[in-house]
């Protein structure tokens, strides 16, 4: 099977036909699968965890971004007095996803400084006893881990500890990006796909604004078809398959998903009952 969502349901102003209260709703009718991005800022409050599972299809999933904290991006003090208090807080908000079935998985994405190192590899071994009762996927930033010499070590760490492998499509400017990486270490596989913005991605500003120019780019047929011919590889091994569009900043993401799906022939079921052909035209 393959799954295709976006990055939060927020941003796509070519989805929406109803109030802006019921965003999730007007999402849920097009794809089956969403990143839950806004638990990175913020561990989400029970009740909106409740009120979003109650918005969506009972087959709907939520893949849940793991919180700053976690994979080391906050910056200041921690509202938490212990690491250990902040995994568990964090396990408290998603444990309802879990629940009724809507967790796809857990994102842990690393921040690009986050380098193939012996202490970085045993906080791995940390993530994977708190979240021991979760899927998890890992995304790295930083090309160390997929050197020559850690490239084959870093997939079998992860195949081993069974965390799910998230293959990444994004500008290739340094060491502070990963290469496109098509292997599977589960039966799962998350392919994030961030845009080929390679001015942005060097020069994303220090404007709060940053994520519009970094995310701003719109994929051609040609880019599609290759990123349907890696998708269609992985599943030859992997039994699902969750490509997330993450190019939200022009307006692209929705319509690049779109086009995406109709190029792989994919008709999602259990859908929210307000689908509307809104993208015949494709790319």
């Amino acid at each position: 099977m393959i799954k295709i969502g976006l990055t939060g349901w927020g941003d796509h102003t070519d989805l929406y036909v109803s109030s802006p209260k019921e965003k999730l709703q007007d999402y849920s009718a097009h794809f089956p699968v969403v990143e839950l991005d806004t638990a990175f800022y913020a561990i989400p409050t029970k009740r909106n965890v409740e009120k979003w599972i109650r918005e969506t299809p009972n087959n709907f999933q939520f893949i849940v971004k793991a919180y700053q904290g976690i994979t080391g991006h906050l910056r200041g003090e921690s509202p938490f007095d212990s690491l250990e208090e902040m995994f568990a807080r964090y396990r408290e908000s998603i444990q309802p996803f879990k629940e009724c079935g809507k967790l796809s998985m857990v994102l842990v994405q690393f921040p690009p400084w986050f380098q193939c190192k012996k202490e970085n590899v045993d906080y791995l071994y940390k993530v994977r006893t708190e979240l021991k009762d979760f899927e998890v996927a890992i995304e790295f930033r930083h090309q160390s881990w997929y050197a020559p010499t850690f490239k084959e070590p870093t997939i079998q760490f992860l195949q081993d500890n069974h965390f799910h492998h998230t293959v990444c499509d994004e500008p290739q400017v340094g060491e502070g990006c990963v290469p496109l990486i098509p292997v599977s270490t589960s039966n799962r596989v998350l392919v994030r796909l961030h845009g080929r913005n390679t001015y942005g991605w060097i020069n994303p500003g220090d404007s709060e604004k940053w994520r519009e120019v970094r995310y701003l780019y719109d994929y051609n047929y040609e880019e599609l078809f290759d990123i349907q011919k890696i998708c269609e590889e992985l599943h030859t091994n992997a039994k699902e398959v969750v490509v997330l569009f993450n190019n939200n900043s022009g307006g692209h993401a929705a319509k690049n998903a779109k086009t995406f799906q109709q190029m792989l022939g994919i008709e999602f079921e259990g859908l929210a009952p307000k689908q509307l052909d809104l993208f015949d035209g494709g790319i």
